[in-house]
């Protein structure tokens, strides 16, 4: 009964939000890839902790499959996009408002960062966000840990700005490649990355027989989509967003709060030295509208995702997992404010746009998190 409760809830609260913003072309195709992202991730589980956890301690490759398969899409869906706004691709030019970051030892300490506060709160931004559809006590936690690292982020900014990344390379691909290089380049790399993987797939079930409409529906509303599927949906909405919209992120409305709040009380400092002039999380307060209605239509999508598969659960975890939640959550928002976004923001998005910074903060993220896996602080 509190499954199809959420998922009417969940339409309603999503009805109300579209007719709210129905007289702004843009916002309503914020909500519509928001929504579209959101129910992706629910009914996949594309939530970049629990991939790891089933590769690392169940030898199930398939969610990491679906990341390389989504990173694919993106990577082709954005250099058409490219080629048509950006058609000679030479230095210094970069593609208007791009996920393409410094490089530099912060990106690597953001990354660590990042791996740890996934580990340590049980999730990413992503996930949190779509689980708090599911009725997750831990991602309200989790999120309010990742605003207060904001706001120690942007407290931090100044100094590492200084230390190491106004200097710092802004490594894109098509500089030194072109279109054509990087695009091969970076397929290439994700199909070596996908061949340990593929040798490793488990059994393919045996098919259930001949698909009905009823059939359809429910492998659709109430089993998990394939990991390759949720993948597929992701990299072609990062691509339409970066078109239509902005890249896909999930933190800027996140990070745009905590900075209108921390200004407003005083807690941040008078200058925030180069901070704007780069795209991701790290935006001005007056420029986070779109991306909480993208973020408010993931939300309710995964509310009614998680609704009409049965899958909305209320469970307290204890509170010594809802303190090591909040200082995972901590951790994920100084990681993100850092690394100008998170795995939404800078790895997908990022690398589907040919940045080296992309490729970066994904590697050291994931492999932070899989190495302290064995830890199982997530649980």
């Amino acid at each position: 009964m509190i499954g199809w409760f959420g998922a009417a809830m969940g339409v309603a609260a999503l009805s109300v939000l579209g007719l709210a913003v129905a007289g702004d072309r843009a916002l309503v195709m914020a909500l519509l890839l928001g929504a579209g992202f959101g129910l992706a991730l629910q009914r996949s589980r594309l939530c970049f902790l629990c991939i790891l956890r089933d590769a690392v301690r169940n030898g199930d490759p398939r969610g990491l499959l679906g990341i390389l398969a989504a990173l694919a899409v993106g990577t082709l869906g954005y250099g058409i996009v490219f080629g048509a706004w950006l058609p000679n691709p030479a230095a210094p030019a970069l593609p208007p408002d791009a996920h393409i970051g410094p490089v530099s030892w912060v990106l690597v300490l953001a990354g660590i960062a990042f791996g740890l506060g996934m580990t340590l709160s049980g999730s990413c931004v992503s996930g949190h966000l779509y689980r708090l559809g599911e009725g997750s006590l831990r991602a309200p936690v989790a999120l309010v840990g990742t605003a207060l690292g904001f706001l120690a982020g942007f407290a931090s900014w100044p100094a590492l700005y200084e230390a190491g990344i106004r200097d710092a390379p802004v490594v894109w691909l098509p500089h030194h490649l072109g279109y054509a290089g990087s695009i091969a380049a970076s397929l290439a790399v994700l199909g070596l990355l996908a061949l340990p993987l593929l040798a490793r797939l488990p059994a393919r079930e045996a098919d259930a027989g001949r698909l009905d409409p009823a059939e359809v529906l429910r492998r659709v509303f109430r089993r998990r989509w394939p990991a390759w599927a949720g993948g597929l949906a992701v990299g072609a909405i990062g691509a339409v967003a970066y078109l239509r919209t902005e890249p896909l992120g999930v933190t800027a409305a996140i990070g745009g709060g905590a900075r209108a709040i921390g200004d407003g009380l005083g807690l941040l400092p008078s200058r925030l030295p180069g901070l704007d002039a780069f795209a991701g999380c790290g935006t001005a307060p007056d420029a986070i509208l779109g991306n909480a209605v993208f973020v408010g239509g993931m939300v309710l999508a995964a509310l009614v995702g998680a609704g009409l598969a049965g899958q909305i659960a209320f469970a307290w975890p204890g509170w010594r997992v809802q303190g090591r939640t909040l200082i995972g959550g901590i951790l994920l928002g100084w990681g993100a404010m850092l690394g100008l976004g998170c795995t939404v923001g800078v790895l997908l998005s990022g690398t589907m746009a040919a940045a080296l910074s992309g490729w970066i903060f994904g590697g050291v993220t994931l492999a932070t998190a899989a190495l302290t896996l064995r830890w199982r602080w997530d649980g």
